[in-house]
């Protein structure tokens, strides 16, 4: 099996560069066209079950053509196109709000083969999905404001201002794993994610995932609340808020072009789940364990170990496509589970609570990194005094998301304060009377 991956790597490598570029296209975007129906699937099936009712169940076995259904429904459903509108951009905003979602993933890395994946290893990675991601708003903005709908209108601007809230919040998460990582490049952080924990001598079959480090537990959960807010899903799908705005800004849309926007919306759930497991989850990584250290402490098991070790490589694919299902899961999970955000309420956990958050826990990665530095540098920085650091990093985190959260909780009282109708009786009305020659007369007991 050596041979032949090694004989398909040394054709692919003598291949002209805009085939592979080619390849590498196919075999990220062919994938995800074919999973979308599988997670409209998977969200209704899940939902069923959080909600004791039975699903799709009758096209296919387990209802799994049901969304094959549904997609052919919708291209042989009547295209009703309003007359007031302005048809280049109306046509335009579906295929824009779909064009992100497919170029986010595109400094991925679904393995360990550079070869193959990810598609443009570039050194502004991070960089590049925030600049991506930040033209989804487009296609949600153009698309409320073509048809010539007041309504759709105001969906549509509800996600810009939303798009701006949590951008920024999104953007200094990212930017603190990037400081500790010392690059912008996604591969770069999957490769720190395989070093010891908190650079310790002791435990070191353990890998350093963002996840299990102070600053990326803070980070990853400001990330996994932005990333819910940039998608416009449950509970931040203000822009949709049916029972306010009839369907959102995608009220005018039918056909196809409808079908766009859900495609979209379903693969930026799945790529970001890809980014959040990346950046986080050590990428493609099976397990948060070092098996060659194993290997080194524990050779009595090395036939174990090294198969463990094959079987984290070559499947490497398939668990990062199971870690992005599990956040794909995750989003499903919120939506059956908390009810709609007020305007005021998604507004103020943006700008009050989870941009500082994000901004104080990059500083302090910073000043975490300066320390280390002036201590002897990373790389010759003491084993036993590095986790020490760390720990003081953690009470550092502690600290800021307690006087955040006060100052939170201080400055939005009274937009967050419970309110209460109390019934009173009526006032008792005054009935008047005309009379014949039509002068008003009070009756006594009024």
């Amino acid at each position: 099996m050596q041979s032949a991956l090694f004989q398909i790597g040394k054709w692919f490598v003598h291949t002209p560069a805009a085939l592979q570029a080619l390849i590498r296209v196919l075999l990220y975007v062919i994938p995800l066209l074919l999973l979308v129906p599988m997670f409209i699937w998977w969200e209704r099936r899940l939902l069923s079950w959080m909600q004791d009712r039975i699903g799709p169940n009758r096209v296919g076995p387990f209802g799994l053509l049901q969304a094959i259904a549904d997609g052919v429904k919708l291209f042989f459903k009547e295209d009703i196109t309003p007359a007031s509108i302005d048809r280049l951009i109306y046509f335009v905003a579906p295929a824009i709000a779909l064009f992100p979602a497919f170029a986010l993933g595109g400094t991925l890395p679904w393995g360990p083969n550079r070869l193959l994946t990810p598609m443009a290893d570039v050194n502004i990675g991070v960089l590049y999905i925030m600049a991506v991601s930040s033209l989804g708003v487009y296609g949600v903005v153009l698309g409320g404001y073509a048809p010539n709908n007041k309504y759709s209108l105001l969906g549509g601007l509800r996600s810009s201002a939303q798009l701006i809230s949590y951008e920024l919040a999104m953007g200094m998460s990212l930017a603190a794993i990037a400081l500790a990582s010392g690059s912008l490049k996604v591969t770069e952080f999957v490769h720190q994610q395989e070093m010891p924990i908190w650079g310790a001598d002791q435990a070191v079959w353990i890998q350093n995932w963002n996840l299990f480090t102070p600053y990326g537990f803070l980070a990853g959960i400001i990330f996994a609340i932005c990333m819910v807010a940039e998608t416009n899903r449950a509970p931040f799908d203000l822009p949709e808020a049916e029972n306010e705005l009839i369907a959102g800004y995608h009220t005018e849309y039918s056909s196809m072009k409808f079908a766009v926007y859900f495609m979209g919306e379903y693969a930026a759930m799945f790529v970001f789940s890809g980014v959040f497991a990346a950046v986080f989850l050590g990428g493609y990584n099976f397990l948060p364990i070092r098996w060659e250290a194993l290997i080194d402490d524990y050779p009595a098991a090395t036939a174990f170990w090294q198969f463990m070790q094959a079987l984290n490589y070559y499947g490497a694919p398939i668990w990062f496509i199971g870690k992005c299902i599990g956040g794909l899961s995750v989003y499903i999970w919120l939506r059956a589970t908390l009810p709609r955000l007020r305007y005021d309420q998604l507004m103020s956990l943006g700008w009050r609570c989870l941009l500082p958050l994000s901004v104080a826990n990059f500083m302090a990665v910073g000043f975490w990194v300066l320390l280390t530095r002036l201590m002897g540098g990373m790389e010759q920085f003491e084993s036993d005094a590095q986790p020490l650091a760390t720990l003081g990093l953690l009470l550092i985190d502690v600290l800021i998301v307690m006087v955040v959260d006060r100052v939170y909780r201080r400055g939005s009282g009274k937009e967050m304060a419970s309110r209460t109708i109390e019934m009173v009786d009526p006032p008792v009305l005054r009935s008047i009377e005309l009379v014949d020659g039509g002068e008003p007369v009070v009756p006594a007991n009024g």
